[in-house]
């Protein structure tokens, strides 16, 4: 069978290593919200063979890449209608499945944060992530308050999931080799129906904060808060990277309260 080129464009870096595929598929925590597993551009395959030993997983596939595409229609015809030539950041799930499921990828490098984003969209039906990013992508998305990691996707993330950085994946063992270290990290959802505030204006915080993060929040979100009301706030005399996200979500209902 003719192997799949890596394209620049697509940004694909190969993992070649099985044992490291093995440990990614491994991640995924069997969970009794979903049973459907979304692998996102399975290139030539190296999670699927480790994921279609799973049984207790229904397993579908998407590429955007149709070189990929056809090889993988070819190497796993028992797909048939659950392989998908398309773009995952247009994808609607419910064509997938109208139910829960679980996500798995080793994931272009050059959208990480759309695919991220994608998940948040979706996180009422999205239970699981289970992926490969850039090292630095990941330990954005696991850090912690007062860290200069620490920014927009932290605290959204956080907010809807539980975020564990599981471990560190060396260049070598991609083909071609990226120019950067990449890690594996886990999305876990938590049991947070809603975070307890408008999250419309929740969101417009947590980006105003960040976008200006030198800057105390009372300058960087000034345009959204009432601001003879709000005189006496002390959290407003902090930076955004300072707030955890239970501190975003007091801050928002104080807000929302002073309008």
């Amino acid at each position: 069978m003719t192997l799949v080129r890596a394209k620049k464009h697509l940004g694909q870096h190969f993992l070649t290593d099985k044992n490291i595929a093995a440990k990614i598929v491994d991640s995924l925590k069997p969970d009794d919200r979903y049973k459907h597993v979304l692998e996102v551009g399975p290139g030539m395959g190296i999670l699927s063979d480790f994921l279609l030993q799973k049984p207790e997983y229904e397993v579908s596939m998407i590429d955007i890449d149709t070189e990929s595409f056809h090889y993988l229609k070819k190497r796993y015809p028992q797909l048939g209608a659950r392989l998908f030539n398309a773009d995952f950041l247009e994808m609607d799930f419910k064509t997938i499945v109208d139910g829960p499921l679980a996500i798995i990828g080793n994931f272009p490098y050059n959208i990480s944060s759309q695919i991220l984003f994608k998940v948040l969209d979706n996180r009422q039906q999205v239970i699981e992530v289970v992926g490969m990013f850039q090292k630095e992508v990941a330990e954005r998305c696991a850090s912690k308050p007062g860290s200069k990691e620490y920014g927009i996707l932290s605290v959204f993330l956080q907010a809807y999931y539980k975020v564990e950085y599981l471990f560190t994946v060396k260049a070598g063992v991609f083909n071609p080799p990226p120019k950067v270290l990449s890690a594996v990290i886990r999305l876990t959802r938590n049991s947070a129906a809603d975070l307890g505030c408008d999250e419309k204006l929740f969101w417009l915080i947590v980006k105003a904060g960040f976008n200006q993060r030198r800057k105390t929040l009372r300058n960087a979100i000034s345009s959204l808060i009432n601001k003879e009301k709000m005189t006496e706030n002390p959290t407003l005399d902090l930076r955004a990277e300072r707030l955890s996200v239970e501190d975003f979500v007091k801050l928002t209902n104080e807000v929302a309260a002073a309008r």
